[in-house]
């Protein structure tokens, strides 16, 4: 039996990988990364997508004004330097000059008010226009000079504009219609040359990129595969060069292999179940603080995503605004069963548990989920879904009771927090206090004045549980001894293949 499922796997190998033993044979002088990739990204345009895969594989396509370095402090990118106004309200950034675009075209302060405009546009339909919403105009006294003006005092705007949703387009392109989510069009360190649903998307060097020396790579294959079976046997057998999905089952036979490395470290992702407090039942801050305790939370992180450390909060541990409530809500059944009967809930109350199909991990911590709270007596019912279903219906339209998804790190503490208290975000949470204090943060500066905004909001946000906060998974990129270098930029968990050289 065990020889027939390592024959499948072998086989489906040769199906996922057969184009990277053909590039490995004809381009033997190339330096080619193959790359494991755990699904299809949902578009490659920057600013029409909310997706952790999306942005992580975008990354080499486009750049940003400023982008945090290794450490998670912002630096210059594409801006080299920027001023801001003794009241805030102005922001002026200098454009490096001699950037390039793919297509050819020189980036000039006009592509950078184009790409702005395009975020806000409603028409554009960005998951990500609000963090932008302050800006009020935007000025280009010169083709390398921009000025932001804004409407109040915006602290985690220079965090937007260093993240994935903030990436720069050429206008032409703008204007023309181009289709960027199937042929992106960037400054950054890849060119796009194919993208094969369920198969492929291929990457070849911009030779004319602004940071000189950049990259070290000639091509990057990124291997869709879902399979984590397929990537394991790939990176023992060498077909698989990188691959960051792994499950902690798969570590004893990687870490056998000598020519695999293994690179624990904890995300930045939040793992949470969240509910739609809008649901009759699920408005009873009983049942959501019965559904917490009815969560055995480090058994679904150890089973479900590979082990991790438990949270209380929605802020990640490397935040330097996190604050433990990880002793709020023990694992205990018996209370869940008390709180539900306090609010007159039982079997007889159907919630439906809405589970991303193609994320394997979230689908089995929703199985998890599912069985723990029938032990309660909560009636759950999964329902699987693909990935734009859940953009639209779930985190869009609000169509759902339970969800389970992971909520990456951003690089201010606004980027997570915005909207909570209000019905604009997807839990449907009010909550007027928590709304006051998120909104208030964001105009004020200085950390510790900030600092204790954002902590009396957490802690209510803690105990009114919109979410059932499970915690931060370890993550396992597993490496081929041949690769150096391989980065993952902090708080956004997006790979970096700048600096990446295969040997």
């Amino acid at each position: 039996m065990k020889r027939s499922i390592y024959l499948v796997t072998y086989l489906m190998l040769a199906v996922f990988l057969g184009s990277a033993i053909v590039v490995n044979v004809e381009l033997a002088e190339a330096k080619t990364l193959n790359f494991a990739l755990a699904g299809n990204p949902d578009t490659l345009d920057p600013h029409k997508t909310s997706g952790t895969l999306t942005f992580q594989t975008i990354k080499s396509f486009y750049d940003t004004l400023a982008e945090p370095d290794m450490n998670g402090k912002i630096v210059p990118a594409l801006a080299e330097k920027w001023e801001v106004s003794a009241d805030a309200l102005v922001w002026t950034f200098y454009l490096k000059k001699d950037v390039e675009f793919h297509n050819g075209s020189k980036l000039t302060s006009k592509d950078v008010k184009a790409t702005f405009e395009r975020i806000m546009d409603k028409a554009t339909g960005s998951p990500k226009a609000k963090e932008f919403k302050s800006i009020i105009g935007i000025e280009i006294p010169d083709d390398f000079t921009v000025v932001l003006k804004v409407k109040e005092p915006t602290s985690p705007l220079l965090a937007s504009l260093a993240s994935g949703w903030g990436a720069i387009l050429p206008k032409d392109l703008i204007e023309a219609g181009h289709d960027l989510g199937a042929q992106p069009v960037g400054t950054g360190p890849f060119v796009f040359k194919k993208w094969i649903r369920d198969s492929q998307i291929v990457l070849a060097k911009n030779n004319n990129y602004w940071m000189k020396g950049l990259p070290k790579l000639d091509e990057i294959n990124m291997h869709i595969i879902p399979e984590r079976a397929v990537s394991v046997q790939g990176l023992i057998s060498g077909q698989v060069d990188v691959a960051y999905v792994i499950d902690k089952d798969d570590l004893p036979m990687l870490e056998a292999s000598p020519d695999v490395k293994i690179e624990k470290s904890l995300s930045a992702l939040i793992m949470v179940m969240s509910m739609n407090c809008s649901n009759p039942a699920l408005k009873d801050v009983r049942v959501r603080q019965a559904i917490n305790h009815a969560i055995d939370k480090q058994k679904v992180l150890d089973v479900a995503y590979g082990g991790g450390k438990t949270i209380g909060t929605f802020m990640d541990y490397g935040n330097a605004y996190y604050k433990d409530f990880t002793g709020l809500y023990p694992y205990d059944p018996e209370k869940a069963k008390a709180l539900l009967a306090e609010a007159g809930i039982g079997p007889d109350t159907t919630l439906e548990l809405f589970l991303p199909q193609n994320y394997e991990l979230h689908v089995k911590a929703g199985e998890m989920y599912q069985d723990m709270l029938t032990k309660v007596g909560l009636n759950v019912k999964i329902k699987l879904v693909d990935w734009s279903t859940w953009l639209s219906d779930v985190y869009r339209g609000t169509k759902y009771d339970l969800t389970v998804i992971g909520h990456t790190g951003k690089l201010d503490p606004d980027g997570t927090l915005a909207g909570y208290g209000t019905e604009d975000r997807y839990v449907k949470w009010i909550n007027p206090r928590t709304a006051e204090l998120i909104a208030g943060a964001k105009k004020v500066s200085g950390f510790e004045n900030r600092k204790k905004m954002y902590d009396e909001a957490l802690e209510i946000m803690a105990k009114e549980v919109p979410f059932m906060y499970l915690g931060s998974s370890y993550r396992y990129p597993a490496v081929r001894k041949n690769v150096s270098d391989f980065r993952m930029t902090p708080k956004l968990d997006t790979f970096d293949f700048r600096w990446t050289e295969v040997k």
